[in-house]
């Protein structure tokens, strides 16, 4: 293993194309509606239950997410690599190209065909670095039909599947 006393920008993103997540789509009401590719997404407290993603403060949905009071997290399936693409894609309207989706509660858009859903009411944005930290308590959840679906990963700079043991 290879150390290094210094973790500077260049070597934090290394280390942390290590670090394999599961890949989310989080989308926000507006006008226009707002959404984005995470694989920062976690659970952070199930009493009461909370959950919590990362944006950065120059991402063009942060103003839809930082005035938002309901957003939604889509666990994308491993057939979705081409959500997750549209959603990471800027200049475009994200909606338009993907088209699956419906009006939620509080506006929020839904995509539809997602491994799991939450629809969530933001508790908390917390300023950290150059990046936002947001807590939301979940409201409402659905997971998708096929319980033998997997959900895509990203590691290493590529989204990739998990495999199932035999």
């Amino acid at each position: 293993m290879t150390v290094s006393s210094l973790v500077d920008a260049d070597l934090f993103r290394t280390l942390l194309r290590r670090h394999a997540a599961a890949v989310v789509v989080i989308t926000a009401p507006g006008a226009p509606p707002a959404g984005f590719t995470a694989t920062s997404f976690t659970s952070v407290s199930l009493s009461p239950p909370l959950v919590s993603f990362c944006l950065a403060n120059t991402a063009s949905a942060w103003p839809a997410v930082a005035t938002a009071d309901v957003v939604a997290v889509h666990v994308l399936t491993e057939e979705q690599e081409h959500v997750a693409r549209t959603f990471s894609t800027s200049g475009i309207d994200r909606f338009a190209a993907h088209g699956d989706w419906e009006q939620g509660p509080g506006g929020v858009p839904l995509l539809n065909g997602v491994l799991a859903r939450l629809v969530c009411r933001v508790v908390r944005r917390v300023e950290a670095g150059d990046h936002s930290i947001v807590l939301a308590a979940p409201e409402t959840g659905a997971i998708h039909d096929d319980l033998a679906a997997t959900p895509l990963v990203y590691h290493d700079g590529s989204y990739t599947h998990l495999r199932r043991a035999a």
